[in-house]
Parts: C-alpha cells; sequence; structure tokens
C-alpha cells in the first residue's frame, strides 16, 4: 500500500493536470533529455565568454596598441587564432571547399577588417569605456538592417529595450565622455565598426558557411587577418613598426585577445548566431561596458558608485526587453513556416 502510494506521489510529481472535457487528467510532463540539457549548458558558457571575455578585451586591445601598430595588433591576433582553429578542426576532418573559402570572405572583411580594424585604431583615441559605449549602438544597426532586408520586426518592446540598454550604458560611461576631448574620427571609427559588425551578422544567415563549428570561426577569421595584413602593409605600419618598443604589456593584451577574444569568445559568438536571434546575442554590448568598468575597479582602484549600479541595473533590464520582444517575432516565424510546410504537403 506504501508503495502503491508512493509511485502515486512520484506521478504527480513528474506530471501535469490539464482539463480534457471539463475534466481534470493528469498526463506526463515531457521531460528534458540529456542532449538538450548538455545543449542549455553550452549556451549558458556562450553567453558567458561573450559577456565576460568580450568585456575585458577593450582593455587588452588599449594595452596591445599602445606600442603595436593597431592593425599589426588585430592582423597577428586572428592569423593566429584562425590557424589555431582550422588547425584544430582539420584534424578533427574539416577541409574547406573553395565555395566556402568564398562565403567566409565577406565576413572575413566586414567582422575584422572593417569592424576590428576600425576599432583597434580608434583605441589610440579613445578610451575604452566609450569604445565599449559607441559599440552598445550594434543592437540598433541589427535592427534597422534586419528590418530593412525584411529579416526582423521593430517591436515597441525591443525598442524600448534596445533605449533603455543605451541610456544605461551612457550613464556608466558618458560622464567620461563630457570630461574629456576625444578625436571626432575615433568616434567615427567606433560608430563604423559598430557598422560593419552589425552588417555582418546580419548577413551571416545568407552564407553557405561551414556547418563545423570551428571551420565555420576559422574561415572568416583567418580571411580578416590577411586583408589586416594586407592593409597594414599598404598603410606603411609594418616600416614604421618599431620591435624593440614593443612592451611586456603589449604582449600579453595580444596574447589575451588571441586566446580568449579571438579562440573562446569568438567562436562562441557564431555558435550563438546560429541558435538563439541576432538581437539577442547583441546584448553583450550592454554587458561588456559593466565588465570593463568592474574589471576597472579590481585591477586599477576605478571608482564604483551609484551611477555605476544604475546603470548597471538599466543595462540588464534592457537586456530582458529584448529577449521578450523576441519572443512575438518568433512565434510568428514558427508558425508562417508550419503554413508554408503545410501549404507544400497539399500540393504534393
Amino acid at each position: 500500500m506504501l508503495d502503491q502510494a508512493a509511485q502515486i506521489m512520484a506521478t504527480i510529481r513528474h506530471s501535469k493536470m490539464i482539463n480534457i472535457g471539463g475534466r481534470p487528467v493528469i498526463v506526463s510532463a515531457p521531460k528534458m533529455t540529456a542532449q538538450q540539457s548538455r545543449e542549455k549548458i553550452k549556451m549558458v558558457l556562450a553567453f558567458i565568454a561573450i559577456y565576460l571575455i568580450w568585456g575585458s578585451t577593450y582593455l587588452a586591445i588599449r594595452y596591445a596598441v599602445e606600442t603595436i601598430p593597431p592593425l599589426v595588433t588585430a592582423g597577428i591576433r586572428h592569423l593566429l587564432a584562425g590557424g589555431i582553429l582550422l588547425a584544430w578542426a582539420w584534424v578533427r576532418g574539416f577541409h574547406p571547399s573553395r565555395q566556402q573559402w568564398l562565403a567566409a570572405a565577406p565576413l572575413g572583411c566586414l567582422f575584422f577588417l572593417l569592424g576590428h580594424g576600425t576599432l583597434h585604431w580608434a583605441e589610440r583615441y579613445v578610451n575604452s569605456g566609450l569604445a565599449a559605449l559607441l559599440i552598445a549602438t550594434e543592437a540598433i544597426f541589427i535592427l534597422v538592417l534586419g528590418w530593412l532586408l525584411g529579416q526582423q520586426r521593430i517591436t515597441w518592446l525591443n525598442s524600448v529595450g534596445i533605449a533603455l540598454g543605451i541610456i544605461g550604458v551612457g550613464v556608466l560611461t558618458g560622464a567620461d565622455a563630457t570630461a574629456r576631448g576625444y578625436s571626432l574620427a575615433g568616434l567615427l571609427a567606433v560608430l563604423f565598426s559598430s557598422l560593419a559588425w552589425s552588417a555582418g551578422v546580419v548577413i551571416s544567415p545568407r552564407l553557405k558557411l561551414p556547418s563545423d563549428a570551428l571551420g565555420r570561426t576559422a574561415l572568416p577569421t583567418l580571411c580578416g587577418a590577411a586583408m589586416l595584413l594586407i592593409a597594414a602593409g599598404i598603410s606603411g605600419e609594418f616600416q614604421h613598426m618599431s620591435w624593440a618598443s614593443i612592451s611586456l604589456r603589449s604582449v600579453f593584451g595580444l596574447g589575451y585577445l588571441i586566446t580568449f577574444g579571438s579562440i573562446v569568445a569568438f567562436t562562441s559568438y557564431v555558435w550563438l548566431l546560429q541558435r538563439v536571434p541576432p538581437t539577442l546575442v547583441a546584448t553583450h554590448t550592454y554587458v561588456n561596458p559593466v565588465v570593463a568598468v568592474i574589471l576597472g575597479w579590481l585591477l586599477a582602484s576605478e571608482p564604483l558608485n551609484t551611477r555605476i549600479l544604475l546603470a548597471s541595473v538599466a543595462i540588464l533590464g534592457g537586456i530582458v526587453l529584448i529577449r521578450y520582444g523576441e519572443r512575438p517575432v518568433e512565434v510568428k516565424a514558427v508558425r508562417a513556416a508550419s503554413q508554408q510546410v503545410e501549404a507544400s504537403e497539399e500540393c504534393a
């Protein structure tokens, strides 16, 4: 009798109640499979990577370009990172085709030559906090570009979320921006970097990139590295570079960018773009300045005050609103897809 009672209680705990014909009926609730659980853990770790690691790379870039020319810094960073990723993928059996290289070239140009190249150059004239603030416009660019291409729908909820996130970032770093003057060219370069990266995010689903995750990351990275190094040669950075004057801090900054900023974080970024809406992935631009300020407080004795805490609340609130603003679009997209499938089945 006790065993039967225990079995009944276990069934109730792992079930849910629904109404059928006006009567309550207990049905078994779907359980999360081991594969779904692993996928969820991977997604959490990937978001941690793009939130925390990329938040620290602004400071690492600033250290690296102190004594290493910016295009050389970005080129070496992505050449080594992309080479390691491609070698890893090759050992696992991935061998890229000519078509895959051609598909990766536009992303290499947008993400790395125009995106990272201009950002690395700008951080010689704009501090890392203000650069993070301007990069936050990525979410706006993605929505507008996606809307122009018919890929995104601008709703009032995600619009409020984006506005709230940018206000939070503005509160976080706005005091520094008004306290000192910056090069107009540097500010425009960061905005252009944000636009170029956003364009890459929007067109990436249309490109026939490799299905292999490592290969999908390695090919654009290597294409961008080649373009950056060519640009460095054309601009004369190699000729004016003094290897003897490179500081240890710049070397460590470059090493951190290669290992964590490119290999770990960018691989996570590309993986997420295949699984969640791009505007949700772009929320890392709201969290990155918070991470930068916390690291400054811990490592460089920078202030952590009420203004920073309020900005953090606004930024996290913006992320939630953007996420909820995406849900109606996802539901409608699923319904439209199912209707297309039903129509094709009827035609067949």
